[in-house]
């Protein structure tokens, strides 16, 4: 059952991707980036903000969860800071593949959830808002000095970044209780509805196909480290500590996710290699087909 509804949340993603696959050749080159400056200026920040600001945040739920994220984030950034000497020469290539280490993907995590119980769910919600700022903060950190910016660039361009902006302010509503009038949100739930499409597209038309199917060494230390380490790491600090007010379950979830398809869409928005970061992101999407409910029966057996 688990495996059947992991692969249910899949099975859509990968269509999308390999819809991008068969129609590369109908749009240029500057095409495909004007789609994802379209998606990394508009359309991902509505939907970091709509997913965000929809659920009200309790004060209690920030201060349980928050700091476990955050956590489970610097560790995955920390891992895939080993892969440097087997990673691209350029460091805003290598940031750009990075990232996907500490990454993670929301809609997934959503769906994998309701294996969890009823209660998972509103958890991860509580759990995706506070990691996706931090998450873009530590992206376009490294994205930014990956662009050999200065300390005062790198400062500004992490402040005025959209993803960060976007998830700042959806945060900030769901942590004030208020509720957007519908006719301002129905708006941004369609342009909202439209990033994640257009993204998976967009990866399938930039990722090179034959590296998916022939991994590199830092293509299989990305993968291990998203999918096993940090999963895995986290794991055994709650099988030391036990699983406080319940939650062991669905960090472990959060933590053993595939890397978000924004990652592309950063990536290609600072100019680094977006066919190592699309194909990076098919590769660990494809592999946690496998792991994800691995990690759910593990942890459904333990706590």
């Amino acid at each position: 059952m688990v495996f059947a509804t992991i692969l249910t949340g899949l099975v859509p993603s990968f269509l999308m991707v390999a819809l991008g696959g068969v129609i590369r050749a109908r749009l240029s080159e500057n095409a495909w980036q004007g789609l994802d400056r379209l998606n990394f200026e508009i359309l991902f920040p509505a939907l970091l903000f709509v997913a965000a600001s929809r659920r009200p945040i309790a004060v209690s739920e920030v201060v349980q969860i928050g700091p476990a994220v955050w956590t489970i984030l610097i560790f995955a950034l920390l891992l895939g800071w080993l892969a440097r000497p087997i990673g691209p020469e350029r460091f805003l290539d290598f940031a750009g593949g990075w990232q996907t280490v500490w990454r993670f993907n929301s809609a997934i995590a959503l769906v994998a959830s309701q294996t969890l119980g009823p209660d998972a769910i509103g958890q991860m919600a509580v759990a995706i808002g506070m990691a996706v700022p931090v998450a873009n903060l530590l992206a376009v950190a490294a994205l930014s000095r990956g662009g050999n910016l200065s300390l005062t660039q790198t400062i500004g361009k992490v402040v005025m970044n959209p993803f960060l902006l976007a998830s700042v302010l959806g945060v900030a509503v769901g942590l004030s209780g208020l509720t957007i009038p519908a006719p301002i949100m129905a708006p941004l739930d369609m342009v909202a509805a439209a990033a994640i499409p257009i993204a998976l597209i967009s990866i399938g038309a930039t990722m090179n196909w034959r590296a998916l199917a022939r991994m590199d060494r830092f293509g299989i230390y990305i993968s291990l480290s998203r999918l096993v380490l940090v999963p895995a790491g986290t794991f055994l600090v709650f099988l030391l500590i036990g699983s406080p007010d319940g939650l062991a379950p669905v960090l472990i979830l959060f933590a053993a996710l595939p890397t978000a398809s924004a990652a592309h869409v950063l990536a290609s928005g600072f100019g680094a290699d977006r066919k190592l970061v699309a194909t990076l992101i098919a590769q660990s999407t494809l592999l946690s087909a496998a792991t994800l409910p691995l990690w759910i029966l593990a942890t459904k057996a333990v706590f």
